[in-house]
């Protein structure tokens, strides 16, 4: 009876190595092709720490991967994430036939830096991310979520340096392998929801055509409850002013088509204010010519207040084109963007308040 047994029990043993050697073998494989690919993305290069094959579940992760910038002075990598996991959508292999994939990133954190430098600048341009991600996941990406993301805007060279972000960032992508192929159909779309600066709800939601490259999508944005002091170093880098109390609301609307951009941007501040004669005059750190810059443009803001609602409130249009040669289409609509902020930010001391019952 024992020798009946002892043949097919090895052969199971030397069929399990061979299968642990073989699953092992293959996610460093799949590991060192995903370095090699990232090594070659122009101003950017990528690392991947470790992978894992999940064959039951038809998945695989990958941890701990770092893109950086290799251009300048970039002092915070591009984007980071400690587990990504890829698996294929049954629902689309059943019903589509097509072989796609949901991607999920936990805890990942994307950095934007601006600097007075160009090479220092770090806007992701210069790389086709939609297209990188494909080359890394290996198969079509048509589900994209985000869990516990962090999303930043950041100046190391400002005078204060500038930290503005958004946490506890929740997104989903959906239908970015369009079945039908068609250009000109905004079929994928993006929700989610994150606090910005750690304590004002956030929500954004778009829907755009997954085949073109930035240019035709309709985004809208919008954050409440903002304690206007939390954007102090802001304010003070970039409109050389600073707040000592308020709140505010900003709410956003973008429409592109075929590389046209229109939309605009408005800021709504309640009881604001900006000038504070101990803080602002007397302050060594400050000097006299700043503080009596503050005081003029706390005095423009209490002039167009709306006196019912003691409060501040403008709209700055946005427009441009998406299409410009010297330019990537990323980089023009986040120059546009950011331009647009940083008007909002000053208008609202310049313009009336619209007039409210």
């Amino acid at each position: 009876m024992k020798k009946t047994y002892s043949v097919p029990l090895t052969a199971l043993a030397v069929i399990f190595v061979i299968l642990i050697v073989v699953h092992l073998s293959l996610a460093t494989w799949v590991r060192n092709l995903l370095n090699e690919n990232m090594a070659q993305m122009g101003d950017y290069t990528g690392h991947v720490e470790d992978v894992d094959l999940f064959w039951w579940r038809g998945a695989y992760s990958i941890h701990n991967l770092n893109i950086q910038k290799n251009v300048g002075n970039v002092q915070a990598p591009f984007f980071t994430a400690p587990l990504i996991d890829i698996a294929v959508s049954w629902r689309a292999l059943w019903e589509e036939r097509a072989l796609v994939a949901k991607v999920r990133f936990t805890d990942p954190e994307l950095n934007f830096i601006d600097s007075e430098n160009e090479q220092d600048r770090q806007t992701g341009e210069g790389v086709d991310w939609r297209e990188r991600l494909t080359e890394q996941i290996l198969i079509e990406v048509d589900e994209l979520q985000v869990v516990n993301g962090t999303l930043a805007f950041r100046n190391f060279t400002s005078e204060p340096p500038v930290n503005v972000y958004a946490n506890n960032l929740d997104m989903t992508v959906r239908n970015l392998s369009t079945a039908r192929d068609l250009q000109g159909t905004r079929d994928a779309s993006l929700e989610g929801t994150a606090d910005f600066l750690n304590h004002a709800p956030l929500e954004i939601d778009a829907a755009f055509d997954p085949l073109l490259r930035m240019e035709d999508f309709e985004l809208r944005f919008r954050v409440s409850e903002v304690d206007l002091t939390q954007l102090n170093d802001f304010a003070s880098a970039y409109g050389n002013f600073d707040f000592n109390s308020g709140n505010g609301e900003l709410v956003v609307e973008v429409d592109a088509e075929e590389g046209r951009l229109g939309g605009y941007i408005k800021p709504l501040l309640r009881d604001v204010d900006v000038f504070n004669i101990e803080q602002d005059l007397q302050s060594e750190d400050k000097g006299f010519f700043r503080g009596m810059w503050e005081a003029l443009v706390g005095a423009g803001g209490a002039a167009v207040k709306n006196r019912n609602r003691d409060q501040i409130a403008t709209r700055v249009d946005l427009s441009g084109s998406l299409q410009d040669a010297d330019v990537s289409p990323l980089q023009a609509f986040f120059g546009i963007l950011r331009n647009g902020f940083i008007e909002a930010f000053s208008a609202g001391f310049e313009k009336d308040a619209p007039e409210t019952e």
